[in-house]
């Protein structure tokens, strides 16, 4: 063999990687069920006159998906090109017909329907979608998107949200297979979806077991599980995602009387001892299920941890009642006179007695909240890798179904807990940001022709007024930052938060902060100009923080604005504050205040 022969056989023995990063995203393709039931016919040959130039895939009428033969793109984005492709078979945008020349789909359409199974995908996930695509679509179907944007222009961000690039990825062809009849696409994607969710169905609700698939005898809360992911769509998609854990040994060794949930493991744990009608157990999964998706053990702050679980309780019980969720067990909180507050509402009231609440029982028992907060180690659980996002879908998009069928009126706290959960939270770093904007005053400039501007050598014959700071404009443009220098703090956060302090400070051309470092007595640092902050700051270890001297120095202080604003920098670990002026609070994630903060509360993550 010549050498050149020997080269073009060791080529072409070479694998393609981009062949098979194409092949392994095909076959996560043909592993999902109803996808699989389309049955598209894939065109990958080189001069293909439909494969797309630009992107990844097409479909057409005639369900061939046509892919670029030689671009190299992820498997995981691979099988979302494909996937995308399929859909728009399933759901009728490009139908099998004899008819001859066939109108195209406009852009307008082209843009509405990449839209749909955009969204589609958001929630019956396969593969990667590319990071240019939005991360959320509206709401509304092809038709009525398509009718909008005709009407208003096509937002830049659906413009080509589809697979083929700038081109169309939905070609409409004639049938021509006459020896059998013309496929219905959508028909059979809609019974493979059917049969794919009856089965996902079986595994939630504990019909059949989640690894082997065989039936298995349907438990109590089995079946009030089963009834939430079928009957009741407000919580069916949470319910499809929590995993029901009874077990005897674990709920006498924790306690649990009824029930108790953790969100972070995605479990709830009920005592399988107990008996309870079928009604009663949907109330008290739909109790925990609350817990879980309203985050409520994220919320409590620096509040007491079982009083606020009570107050969490107190509410929840009566949106159940109120909705007809399942029947109340005997014993569990409930009080009408509370009926329309929110938990911080509630907690502020019973807060006032805590002896007496302290003797009140949740499911888990007298005395014992049943939000946990880490997951019960029992050899299993299976955490969720974004949990904020898993909740905050399955909840918002419950209430969408629950609002579009007519399920009936929902209590007006729960749709506004679920409207403020469908937004997700502010991040750390902005929400300081607005609090120097609204506390924090700007020096204001004023211009003067006793100082020349910069700009009259150039035009001597024009006076210029110049433009300069007063100093009693500089002077009330500051504020206090009292520093928890303990050997406690993080070293990496405490730079974090002071680098994001003087940026914000020098973006407001702040000239200097006033600083204070305390550990186990204060130290008062001066004026520090922003850039400097860092830099001047030691964890110097001396045991436990008492902050209350640095506060009152500044407050005290003569050369000190009356009006300044303070920051609390702490980990805390300190003593009880009493700030007598405008104050927030910057503490690590996780972390709580000993005591209830009047000012607001920064979270460093």
């Amino acid at each position: 063999m010549s050498r050149g022969g020997s080269a073009r056989a060791k080529a072409a023995a070479k694998p393609d990687p981009a062949a098979r990063a194409f092949a392994e995203g095909l076959a996560l393709v043909k592993r999902n069920p109803a996808l699989g039931a389309l049955d598209g016919t894939i065109c990958r040959e080189a001069g293909c006159p439909q494969s797309p130039s630009g992107g990844l895939a097409a479909v057409t009428s005639n369900g061939v998906v046509h892919v670029h033969p030689t671009r190299r793109a992820e498997p995981g984005e691979w099988a979302w090109a494909i996937a995308h492709a399929l859909l728009h078979l399933g759901f009728g945008h490009v139908p099998a017909s004899t008819d001859e020349d066939r109108p195209q789909p406009d852009r307008f359409d082209l843009a509405a329907r990449c839209a749909v199974v955009n969204r589609f995908l958001l929630t019956f996930p396969v593969g990667r979608a590319p990071d240019h695509l939005p991360a959320e679509y509206p709401g509304g179907d092809e038709e009525e998107l398509a009718a909008r944007w005709r009407r208003d222009g096509v937002p830049a961000a659906y413009e080509h949200c589809g697979t083929a690039g700038h081109g169309p990825d939905q070609v409409l062809a004639t049938w021509r297979a006459w020896n059998n009849a013309v496929p219905d696409w959508q028909t059979a994607f809609a019974s493979a979806l059917t049969r794919s969710v009856s089965a996902a169905m079986d595994v939630a609700g504990g019909r059949r077991d989640r690894t082997t698939g065989e039936r298995v005898a349907q438990r109590p809360w089995d079946r009030a599980l089963n009834w939430f992911v079928s009957s009741y769509p407000l919580l069916g998609g949470i319910a499809a995602g929590l995993t029901v854990v009874a077990d005897a040994e674990l709920a006498r060794a924790q306690g649990i009387a009824i029930a108790a949930v953790s969100a972070a493991a995605g479990e709830i744990y009920v005592n399988p001892l107990r008996t309870f009608e079928d009604d009663e157990w949907r109330f008290i999964l739909a109790h925990e299920m609350l817990h879980a998706a309203l985050r409520h053990g994220e919320r409590r702050g620096g509040r007491d941890p079982y009083l606020h679980n009570v107050a969490a309780d107190y509410v929840v019980n009566d949106w159940l009642v109120e909705m007809r969720v399942g029947g109340m067990p005997e014993g569990l909180l409930h009080d009408p006179a509370l009926r329309g507050l929110s938990v911080e509402e509630v907690y502020d009231r019973i807060a006032a007695d805590p002896r007496r609440m302290r003797r009140l029982a949740t499911p888990r028992g007298k005395g014992a909240g049943d939000i946990l907060g880490e997951p019960l180690a029992h050899g299993a659980g299976r955490p969720y890798a974004d949990l904020d996002e898993f909740y905050r879908r399955g909840l918002v998009q419950g209430f969408d179904l629950h609002v579009r069928d007519g399920r009936g009126l929902l209590p007006a706290g729960l749709v506004q807990a679920i409207r403020t959960l469908s937004h997700p939270p502010v991040p750390w770093d902005a929400r300081l940001a607005r609090w120097f904007d609204a506390y924090v005053p700007r020096p204001e400039a004023v211009r003067s022709y006793a100082r020349p501007a910069r700009r009259q050598a150039s035009t001597p014959d024009i006076p210029r007024a110049g433009r300069y700071f007063p100093p009693e404009e500089t002077a009330r443009c500051t504020f206090g930052v009292v520093l928890d220098t303990s050997g406690s703090m993080n070293a990496t956060l405490l730079g974090k938060a002071l680098g994001a302090i003087a940026s914000y400070a020098e973006a407001r051309d702040v000239p200097a902060a006033r600083v204070v470092f305390c550990d186990a007595a204060p130290y008062d640092a001066g004026y520090l100009p922003p850039a400097g902050i860092a830099g001047r700051v030691r964890v110097r270890g001396r045991g436990g923080t008492v902050l209350q001297p640095g506060v009152d120095l500044l407050q005290r202080a003569e050369d000190f604005p009356p009006a300044a604003p303070l920051l609390v920098i702490t980990d805390g670990r300190c003593d009880t504050l009493r700030v007598r002026r405008e104050h927030a609070y910057l503490i690590p994630q996780g972390a709580s205040l000993p005591f209830t903060p009047r000012g607001p509360v920064f979270r460093l993550t």
